[in-house]
């Protein structure tokens, strides 16, 4: 038989054998229907008459008796299917019995290679330095409470202990990270481990997107999102495991989050168990704090890292108009170029301190690379949409080198296989909140020294690596040992007003792993009063209680609330989505003057957040009219991502507003 024969009548095969029209339960997903077209196409140009051999097929049929449909066995029943389905098509028995043929041999071609794929994932899992201890994690874990699990740089805590729990009869597991790019990509690792034998009972949930049906066993979460299930559920009865991954990051929703599942503890002593996953940097804290809680300390799988320091008096990092200086990254790139062939793989991983930086610095690097024709840039940071975070963890091509240009989101929150060389510029951008103006400022200032061996760690997990670090010896022995916590450097308003609506009414006696300074407590207690969310004797009002279910500081989330009074509330969902979002316009194309100038009728004398408005108006009006938004955007130096954020947002936040009485949805529409 032709292929030929059998793509002339593809539409109608594909819905006999794929598309449950009798309910043929074939498990087959689009891509793999695609790929049996393609396997369909090669065999029959392989094919001879010695493989043609009926009772070969029968004896695999016979084999995959419980792996393939019954309907598949009765030729004579399909046909007659076919014809009550297709009146004026003629599928022939033998074109019948030729085509479920080769799907069974598909069949049994990838069941075997499932098997060799699981023996392969089964050796990488037992390679991990946390596979010896497996068993007493799962010990410690049966006979106590709290267990912290203290590993280093790729021993496999964050993939392989979940997957310990789900295999030994642990149903509802919760594990949080501190980004959304981690819950992906740990979710879509952990399918891609189990070769995604457990379907839906693995899945991940974030802001605006979840992967996650009534059969899930594992999720993935924020943890500004489990605190938000806190609220609704203070006992957290939905989950009998939590996980508290990269706590040592130290993040205000994390610091609160160890402070909340401590109380909870008291109230679910018996049925819930809580991990905490940490690198091995201060762990005696977290351990202290648990009531000195179990420690099982797993060493990492690092090969030799080589460290050359290239200090400011070696290297002039920054330039007079105090732009980063992409020169000594562009030599170092050249540097690998000439001393390490193309077909010696690694890539290399960039720490940079923020966006600006990135882009600047990418710019440069993509002229090189596009010289040189062996580099591809790739940039890793919170701004990007999901899509293009994820292409940083596909495979270079023969010849071609990564580099990836990232924030410190890639210090430990996300692995990527392959990194060889780290280039670090011991930099990296923290909040910081001014009481006086009560704002909040980005603050560029040197990493600490935990910071700076996790960023170097990540160059030696494949095998020996060099990090190349942008500063010298002394400055990294001036360095502080850790990170400042979030929690004594940012404003409290939003979280002591969350604690207060989850009914922790005396939050001067939460226990904070590290409290902060207790006049800032009194300053943000006075303030919530005066913005009204609390009364005279520190209650929480019905506003309060509004504004804490907004995901906004409290003077946007206040603005909403207001406005519905003045019935401007739909101008003002708007406002709030502008000001919640990162910039609209790329770093790129504010200096662009053809952009600039394409943007001038759209740029407001009121001030950005207007012209913001302006824009997003002009890409709502063109979607609804079906014109090509991305060309658009491209043209005139805009996130297409960020309107669709802004969209999102909207949304939610009126969804808030009626779910609180305020606004009538239905009778708006």
């Amino acid at each position: 038989m032709s292929i030929k024969t059998f793509r002339d009548k593809k539409f109608y095969l594909n819905k006999l054998f794929f598309n449950y029209e009798f309910d043929i339960n074939a498990q087959f997903t689009r891509s793999q229907i695609d790929e049996f077209w393609l396997f369909l196409e090669k065999y029959l140009q392989k094919k001879t008459k010695q493989n043609d051999d009926q009772i070969k097929y029968d004896r695999l049929m016979e084999e995959l008796a419980d792996k393939i449909p019954k309907e598949w066995k009765h030729i004579d029943e399909l046909r007659e299917n076919a014809k009550k389905l297709f009146e004026n098509v003629n599928i022939s028995p033998v074109e019948l019995k030729e085509f479920r043929n080769i799907l069974i041999i598909f069949v049994d071609f990838n069941l075997k290679r499932k098997e060799k794929k699981l023996e392969k994932l089964l050796q990488f899992q037992q390679n991990l330095p946390i596979y010896e201890y497996k068993e007493t994690i799962l010990d410690k874990i049966r006979s106590n409470s709290v267990v912290l699990i203290a590993g280093d740089t790729g021993c496999g805590k964050s993939t392989q202990v979940p997957q310990y729990l789900l295999r030994n009869g642990y149903q509802r597991i919760c594990c949080t990270q501190p980004r959304r790019i981690a819950c992906i990509a740990l979710c879509n690792r952990l399918k891609f481990e189990t070769v995604d034998q457990y379907g839906t009972e693995i899945g991940y949930q974030i802001r605006f997107e979840k992967s996650k049906t009534k059969y899930t066993k594992i999720i993935f979460m924020t943890e500004g999102l489990l605190l938000r299930q806190m609220i609704e559920d203070p006992l957290l009865s939905n989950y009998e495991v939590i996980i508290l991954d990269e706590v040592h990051e130290r993040h205000l929703s994390s610091d609160f989050l160890l402070g909340a599942v401590k109380c909870l503890l008291h109230k679910r002593k018996n049925d819930l168990k809580v991990i905490l996953m940490s690198a091995t940097l201060n762990c005696d804290l977290f351990s202290n704090y648990f009531g000195n809680c179990l420690v099982i300390k797993v060493p990492g799988r690092l090969y030799p890292i080589k460290t050359e320091y290239f200090p400011p008096d070696k290297v002039n990092i920054f330039k007079a108009t105090n732009k980063i200086n992409p020169e000594p990254y562009l030599k170092i790139l050249q540097h690998i170029d000439s001393q390490y062939p193309s077909t010696e793989r690694g890539d290399v991983l960039v720490f940079l301190s923020g966006f600006a930086e990135i882009e600047f610095i990418g710019e440069k690097l993509k002229e090189y690379a596009i010289q040189s024709k062996r580099w591809i840039i790739m940039y890793l940071h919170s701004a990007l949409s999901l899509v293009e975070q994820d292409k940083v963890f596909d495979i270079s091509p023969e010849g071609f080198r990564k580099c990836i240009l990232s924030t410190n989101i890639a210090e430990t929150s996300i692995t990527i296989d392959g990194i060889r060389f780290v280039i670090d510029s011991g930099k990296v951008k923290e909040m910081y909140y001014e009481p006086k103006i009560r704002m909040h400022r980005l603050q560029e200032i040197w990493v600490s020294k935990a910071s700076a061996e996790q960023r170097k760690g990540r160059a030696g997990r494949t095998g020996p690596g060099i990090c190349f670090r942008l500063y010298s010896k002394n400055d990294f022995e001036s360095f502080d040992n850790f990170s400042k916590p979030e929690i004594q450097r940012v404003s409290l308003e939003s979280l002591i007003l969350n604690m207060i609506s989850m009914g922790l009414n005396n939050v001067r006696k939460f226990p904070f792993i590290e409290a902060p300074d207790a006049m800032i407590i009194e300053n943000t207690m006075k303030h919530l009063i005066n913005y009204g969310t609390l009364d005279e004797n520190e209650n929480i009002t019905h506003l309060g209680r509004i504004l804490s279910k907004l995901p906004v500081d409290i003077p946007i989330g206040k603005m909403l609330v207001l406005s519905v009074c003045i019935n401007l509330y739909e101008y003002a969902l708007s406002m709030a989505a502008c000001l919640s979002v990162q910039s609209i316009t790329t770093i790129r194309s504010r200096n662009d003057r053809e952009m600039l100038e394409e943007r001038k009728s759209m740029i407001s004398f009121d001030g950005d957040l207007f012209s913001s408005m302006n824009f997003y108006k002009r890409w709502l009006t063109m979607k609804a009219s079906s014109q090509n938004t991305r060309l658009w955007c491209r043209q005139l130096g805009f996130e297409e991502q960020r309107f669709h954020e802004i969209t999102k947002l909207r949304r939610q936040f009126e969804e808030i507003l009626n779910d609180s009485g305020l606004i009538d949805k239905k009778r708006n529409n």
